[in-house]
């Protein structure tokens, strides 16, 4: 078939380029070598560049950059679970680690680490907050403590299978991802995640045959809690020994004053129905026997106002806010200052937060009110000790703040309201109202003291109604502190103190309780009134 003369001028251009020798083409003569060399010499073949391939060691050493840090921006994005632990609400995550072990990060007191395994992941462990429903379960059936070791034991369990479950994912996905993305094949990127799956499950196998149980018993505190690591003490102890603790106080405190009811072993002062009855507590520090024992008390002598005068917490945390709950259940109103345990921003705004605590009335700055026919003014305590990162400005402050405060008692005076009963956290501070206020009442101090000051107030230092709080529980060096609460009997129409019972409950294997009465010079038997005062002192 004969061709047109475009497609055979086409053809042997086509060979020129090619550079392949031209052979006569039907209608067009052979191009000349001379052509052909002037042609390759202006147009060179191109020169094919071979590509250097790495070596088989550094592709590996690639692919496992690619897989821990793909699995760890799994692990960082997805890889956690919330789960509950005991009364507490948690946060549990997998984190890539040299030396393995748990951290248990409880915010804002600090942390604690647990030498549990030896392996290339560390499990974090974060509290967020205390559930308030479990907490009050524990709080209301104290049984339940016997056997919240195994609760938490089954929550762990519970958590950590969950966390295996989402950490696999999380991890293959993490890997397959980033290698997908660094090779653009996706062979490479199944291999990185099935290498991700067999590390995992490598160092869980690792972990595992490494797991030690006993570390619980030997952690190491940082933040807070290095300042005060008998808060957690010895679990062991804490929950066998908590439940009877807590059960003998409560009926001590019960059977003892129904003792003294039907005995004449007080003196002779017979409080009649007006008489406005006080109960004085301080220093609970976050031991939780103290509700039932302050219900009980409340109960028993037909309280008619409760007074705190601080250290209600032990560190002040937000975590710590749910131990409080219970006051707006006791059954009398509740006149609260704040100890330098509690903490302003967090123990404070709680409990003035009249929704939740209709019964509280938080008193600061030498802030007054009147409850159950007495006129209260009352300050916090200036400083804060749990807090590191604050300066102890130790008794100049506490003076300071006990001026203040006899500042604001004699201007309630002045406007017509005088102040019944001052309260202040340290004595130091208290001993400043002197002149200005019949009784002051303070804490602090763990014991009880009563002495009348220069300028005649009376001063009632109270005790410690926690029994210096759950670390006395575990406490090997000698006594356990005792349980301390006053109460005061003052008279409705003249407001002043007529006697007192002090009340003092053994601690921790002391089957022990005392009630002394205690009466104001001036009402012994035989002694003569002493002569009025002016308005505000005694």
């Amino acid at each position: 078939m004969a061709r047109s003369p475009a497609a055979a001028t086409r053809r042997a251009l086509h060979r020129i380029r090619g550079l392949r020798p031209v052979r006569g083409v039907r209608g067009i003569p052979a191009a000349p070598r001379s052509l052909l060399r002037r042609y390759r010499a202006r147009h060179p073949r191109p020169v094919v560049e071979l590509v250097h391939q790495p070596h088989p060691v550094a592709r590996a050493i690639g692919l496992v950059a690619v897989v821990l840090l793909g699995a760890w921006l799994g692990l960082l994005i997805v890889g956690s679970v919330r789960a509950p632990v005991g009364p507490m609400d948690t946060k549990m995550t997998l984190r890539p680690s040299l030396t393995g072990g748990t951290k248990i990060n409880v915010s804002p007191l600090g942390a604690l680490e647990l030498d549990s395994h030896t392996a290339p992941i560390r499990l974090d462990v974060d509290v967020d907050q205390l559930d308030p429903a479990r907490a009050q379960a524990l709080v209301d059936h104290p049984e339940r403590l016997s056997g919240l070791q195994d609760e938490v034991a089954r929550d762990v369990e519970h958590g950590t299978a969950d966390l295996a479950i989402r950490s696999c994912v999380a991890v293959v996905s993490g890997a397959t991802a980033l290698g997908l993305a660094v090779y653009r094949r996706p062979g490479r990127a199944l291999a990185a995640g099935g290498l991700a799956l067999t590390l995992l499950a490598a160092s869980g196998a690792t972990a595992y045959a490494t797991w030690n149980p006993k570390s619980v018993l030997e952690p190491k505190f940082s933040g807070l809690l290095s300042s005060a690591p008998s808060v957690v003490g010895n679990a062991r102890s804490i929950v066998t020994e908590f439940d009877v603790y807590q059960k003998e106080l409560a009926r001590l405190v019960t059977n003892v004053t129904k003792l003294y009811d039907v005995t004449s072993t007080l003196p002779t002062y017979q409080p009649d129905p007006s008489t406005i009855r006080v109960l004085h507590v301080s220093d609970i520090h976050l031991n939780p026997a103290s509700w039932k024992i302050i219900a009980s008390l409340v109960d028993q002598y037909r309280i008619s106002v409760i007074v705190d005068t601080g250290d209600t917490m032990d560190h002040g945390s937000a975590a710590e806010n749910a131990f409080l709950d219970p006051i707006k259940d006791l059954g009398a109103p509740y006149v609260w200052i704040r100890g330098n345990h509690d903490s302003k921003t967090a123990t404070q705004k709680y409990l003035s937060d009249k929704k939740r605590f209709k019964n509280v009335h938080v008193l600061d700055e030498g802030k007054a009110a009147t409850v159950a026919g007495l006129r209260f003014a009352g300050t916090g305590d200036p400083q804060y000790t749990p807090d590191r990162s604050t300066v102890a400005q130790g008794d100049p402050a506490e003076r300071m703040a006990g001026l203040r405060l006899a500042s604001a008692v004699r201007d309630q005076e002045a406007a017509g309201t005088p102040v019944d009963i001052a309260l202040a956290h340290e004595p130091v501070a208290a001993k400043e109202v002197d002149g200005t206020v019949p009784l002051v009442l303070a804490g602090h101090i763990h014991h009880q003291e009563t002495q009348v000051l220069p300028l005649g107030t009376r001063l009632r230092v109270e005790g410690s109604t926690g029994g210096s709080g759950l670390r006395a529980v575990d406490n090997d060096d000698g006594d356990p502190d005792p349980v301390e609460a006053s109460v005061l009997y003052l008279d409705r129409s003249t407001k002043r103190l007529q006697a007192w019972d002090e009340i003092r409950l053994g601690g921790l294997g002391l089957t022990t309780a005392e009630v002394s009465r205690h009466l104001p010079k001036e009402n012994q038997p035989g002694a003569t009134p002493s002569p009025s005062a002016p308005s505000g002192s005694p």
